[in-house]
């Protein structure tokens, strides 16, 4: 039998606030040293001989997985001006071909506006981030990454003859920009861009103003953002009238606008930012509609003059909508004569249509209507909605046991229509499952809801379970459908989701209960949720596994130290478990901005609160948990050597003889490998693990 690698252990104190540390592993984060890579090369090797059992049943699961998938589909065409615009895949081809027609034209005046399998050809990797067409609809431009580490490359191009006006390495002019960040937005003269670039730790921080063709020597920093925990965004208006530049942090928001049609004008000022007031910025005719926490926790939509060189004048706000208790307003959506407001109450989306042609008529924001949602647990959110001059509005609608779909309401009639709803091929009989939600007791009193999901026919009970976490940064976790997941409920297995604090299920007091000096509550939840599994019987205690990724993997992370007999197994995806070690480098990526998620450790106490939950830092020796722990070498979000570190000192320190496995991924970033088929591979690898460690392989 294949034995695991074992990592050597290396001398290094960490001295903080009088406290020393040992950190025998910290030399793995030293990607300059051979031995690194040597090491997360066996660790590879290891894992594919640990797993070598399970090779029938990986190959099962990914043919389950591709038979269900429709691998050549077209998306649905998203009308913009004269054209129509989608994507398709074709069967056999990893990555998706983007192509328009003529408005109202059929597939044979079709024209291939960009074919990611050509572009993906010789790379391991390879990823989209921007892609936008000029307003014109003359020039396309895309930005690419090709290693995983998010840092993306420019290409523009004529889409008529091809001709490449822009692309890396280009010599003099239309050489093209490098290491960008998200973020791509033309101006109305069709020549002019504004991108977004980062500083030296990857943090969003400047936007730079590009004319196509020239030499980015030419361009012109138009913001830069020198506060470190904040970084910078780029967006437009639908109304195509302004666009914008919003500066965040966890906890504060400042936006200011441009004119689209003047690219070299000054930019305007929505509000100054002041610390905790967040908002958000859309535009409407002659308002600015603006989302809100000033004075109102969990948000409320205002309305304000347009903006002015010395920005708009608060005291000139007018309040559309108020705070309503237990109702958080995520966004408005806004269009010349209607607006869509999106909100969540008990855990749910719910979308209210405005008609703002009759503003002021009894309501200040016009009379509206709610969608409704035909399944009791659900996810909903607004479409792709292209035009702003318009009567019909998209929106998206899923459950976990209804497919991704696509709406399209008629303002007028109130009428929906569904146009588009994933294909789920073979002898999939959706009626055959069932889904719920339930509710457990944190030991504090506080309610967490649980989404479940099983097939009745195949399971027995109590069942084996798999419980999935996240609980950070206000993300509420969907409870939304997955094709691969139809593999482990037909396998009998429970599905469920613990909407833990520290996401943004139930407004903004359920985030703020879940960070900081009181992040232990999210893993409070998430261990009352699998106590409440096994103790209602719809989950054996004995086969209960957990999976999270990222923030989630942190979660995982500290069940595992915590409460490791509440699991069999445990997968924990690229999991940020050396909390205090990166929270105390200011020169890691990203890592200022997240100070006021998790605490800065300069602070003495928060570093004691980090340091006592810290995966890495509170090993311990008891029986753990089968792991599976993934990571990539080229993250920038999570570094590789903090799940490395982590699995080094677990099999030095545990009692237990079940597997630790680390797989990493040498050539690919924070989403895992790219291409759907490498994805689905990748899919049925973790599944493969929880059907073993749950025993229903």
């Amino acid at each position: 039998m294949a034995q695991p690698p074992v990592a050597p252990k290396r001398p290094h104190v960490r001295r903080v606030h009088g406290t020393d540390t040992d950190d025998l592993w910290h030399w793995l984060a030293d990607r300059d040293d051979p031995m690194v890579r040597e090491y997360l090369e066996a660790e590879n090797v290891y894992t594919a001989a640990a797993t070598e059992h399970l090779a029938d049943l990986r190959e099962a699961l990914f043919e389950e997985i591709k038979s269900r998938i429709k691998e050549t589909h077209q998306s649905l065409p998203t009308p913009k001006d004269q054209w129509e615009y989608r994507a398709r895949t074709v069967s056999g081809l990893q990555y998706g071909i983007h192509v328009r027609r003529p408005r109202g034209g059929n597939d044979e005046q079709e024209t291939v506006l960009l074919d990611e399998n050509e572009l993906a050809d010789g790379h391991d990797y390879f990823a989209v981030g921007d892609l936008a067409v000029s307003p014109d609809h003359r020039l396309l431009a895309y930005t690419t990454d090709t290693d995983g580490d998010e840092k993306y490359s420019l290409t523009v191009f004529e889409i008529a003859s091809g001709r490449v006006l822009d692309a890396p390495g280009m010599p003099t002019e239309g050489c093209g920009l490098a290491d960008l960040s998200y973020g791509l937005i033309w101006a109305n003269d069709n020549s002019t861009m504004f991108v977004v670039r980062t500083d030296d730790a990857q943090r969003p921080n400047r936007v730079i103003r590009h004319v196509v063709g020239t030499d980015p020597a030419d361009d012109v920093e138009i913001y830069r953002e020198d506060d470190e925990r904040f970084w910078v965004g780029v967006g437009a208006s639908r109304s195509e009238r302004y666009i914008g530049i919003g500066c965040e942090s966890k906890t504060t928001s400042e936006h200011r606008l441009l004119d689209a049609d003047d690219p070299t004008s000054g930019l305007l000022l929505v509000q100054a930012r002041c610390h905790g007031v967040e908002y958000g910025v859309d535009h409407q005719g002659d308002r600015l509609l603006i989302v809100t926490n000033d004075g109102a926790e969990d948000f409320r939509l205002m309305e304000a003059p347009l903006p002015t060189g010395d920005g708009t004048d608060s005291r000139l706000w007018r309040e559309l909508i108020g705070a309503r208790p237990g109702v958080r307003l995520d966004g408005v959506d806004c269009f010349a004569d209607f607006a869509v407001v999106h909100e969540r109450k008990d855990g749910l989306v719910s979308m209210h249509v405005h008609d703002t042609r009759s503003a002021g008529d009894g309501s200040p924001l016009g009379p509206g209507f709610e969608i409704e949602m035909p399944e009791p647990v659900y996810e909903a959110g607004g479409g792709s909605n292209a035009e702003y001059q318009t009567k019909r509005y998209r929106f998206g609608y899923t459950s976990m046991v209804t497919p991704p779909s696509i709406f399209e309401l008629d303002l007028d009639n109130h009428e929906r229509e569904l146009l588009d709803q994933l294909p789920v091929l073979g002898d999939v009989d959706l009626t055959a499952y069932q889904t719920e939600r339930i509710r457990t007791t944190a030991p504090d009193g506080t309610e967490v809801p649980i989404s479940v999901v099983w097939k009745p026919s195949a399971i027995g009970w109590p069942a084996p379970c798999l419980l999935y976490g996240y609980g950070a940064y206000e993300m509420p976790m969907p409870a939304s459908f997955s094709t691969a997941r139809l593999s482990l409920l037909d396998r009998g297995v429970l599905f469920a989701i613990a909407h833990v604090r520290g996401g943004g299920e139930l407004g903004r007091p359920w985030y703020e209960g879940g960070k900081l000096a009181k992040k232990s509550n999210t893993f409070d939840d998430f261990a009352a949720c699998a106590e409440h599994l096994a103790a209602a019987n719809w989950a054996d205690p004995a086969r209960i596994a957990a999976r999270g990724g990222s923030a989630g993997g942190l979660l995982m992370g500290a069940m595992v130290n915590r409460r490791p007999e509440l699991f069999c197994g445990v997968v924990a995806e690229v999991p940020f478990v050396d909390v205090l070690n990166t929270m105390l480098d200011p020169d890691i990526p990203l890592t200022v901005t997240e100070y006021d998620e998790w605490g800065d450790p300069a602070e003495p106490a928060a570093f004691e609160t980090i340091r006592s939950y810290a995966p890495y830092e509170n090993v311990e020796a008891v029986d753990h948990p089968a792991l599976l722990v993934t990571a990539g070498l080229n993250d920038p979000r999570v570094q590789y050597w903090e799940p490395a570190k982590w699995i080094a000192k677990l099999r030095d320190t545990t009692t237990s003889t079940k597997p630790i496995l680390l797989r990493t991924e040498m050539g690919a970033g924070h989403g895992g490998p790219s291409g759907r088929y490498n994805a689905w591979r990748d899919e049925a690898f973790i599944l493969a693990f929880i059907c073993d460690v749950l025993d229903v392989a």
